[in-house]
């Protein structure tokens, strides 16, 4: 090869490495508000710092997730900690939130899974009220209700009766027992409950817009029964090793997320009817 031509092919070399296909991973979410708003914040901070995205949103529940998770269908999607050790893992929960998430971590490291460093966000079980209800009764912590359940009306989900950590762990935790338990499937109905006196209390989870938008008091779960969930994205480690951007992109997402944060995120969609995309776009926007 002459000198000219060894030049010329010397040049072209930075062309053909920008011409490298961008390395594709699939972002997937369960099938609720946070989630869907969450995994479309993980896919536009992926595309802005250079990857090619796939969403495969909505897919359904916790275990569906999972499964395309080790099919190679997805290469990562949120989860939370509470629930991945102790749906997925099937061990027990207890722990402080950085033991519960060690140990989740560990749990899936043999299954080819690493889970990133926490949000802020603890999507927890909790038990709230009405203010002028915590005030009369002079209620700050679950052990306070305690005291009153008899005399008041508990509005939960349909597994809430017979979940252990529902009523038999209310029962065994604090020796709560209320004066009357309300089935409401959907959350919705259960704070319009609370709302319209129905109910004196509710469960619900600690990132649910009503919170703070209708300004209910939780109480505090002073004796633990409520494993942490918090949310962590959960990657396939060969993603890890196409993109090594990766991490850090969404340690930027999760670096801004808390409650009050995820709050108002879910808030503009079920409320307000905005499309996930949208929110999700309009955070990352006020974030650079």
């Amino acid at each position: 090869m002459t000198l000219a031509r060894r030049s010329l092919a010397l040049l072209a070399l930075p062309a053909v490495a920008r011409a490298q296909p961008r390395p594709l991973l699939r972002v997937g979410s369960k099938n609720f508000t946070e989630q869907l708003v969450v995994g479309e914040l993980y896919a536009q901070a992926l595309e802005a710092a250079g990857a090619q995205v796939q969403r495969r949103l909505n897919l359904g529940g916790t275990l569906i997730a999972q499964q395309a998770l080790l099919a190679g269908e997805i290469d990562l999607y949120p989860e939370y900690t509470g629930t991945g050790l102790g749906v997925v893992l099937k061990a027990p929960t207890d722990g402080t939130p950085e033991q519960v998430w060690q140990r989740v971590r560990d749990g899936y490291r043999p299954l080819g899974l690493e889970w990133l460093a926490p949000s802020r966000i603890d999507n927890g079980n909790v038990l709230l009220l009405l203010p002028a209800t915590a005030r009369r009764l002079g209620l700050e912590t679950l052990s306070d209700l305690a005291r009153a359940a008899p005399q008041l009306v508990l509005a939960a989900g349909n597994e809430f009766a017979g979940r252990a950590d529902g009523l038999p762990g209310l029962e065994r935790v604090y020796g709560m027992k209320f004066r009357r338990f309300r089935q409401f499937a959907a959350l919705g109905l259960r704070y319009a409950a609370l709302r319209h006196g129905q109910a004196d209390v509710v469960n619900g989870y600690a990132t649910d817009w009503q919170i703070a938008s209708l300004g209910f008091t939780v109480l505090r779960d002073d004796r633990a029964l409520w494993p942490p969930y918090q949310l962590a994205a959960v990657v396939r480690r060969p993603a890890l090793a196409a993109f090594p951007g990766l991490a850090a992109a969404l340690a930027r997402v999760d670096g801004r997320l808390d409650n009050a944060a995820m709050q108002e995120l879910n808030r503009r969609v079920d409320q307000d009817g905005e499309e996930p995309r949208d929110v999700a776009a309009a955070f990352l926007r006020v974030a650079a």
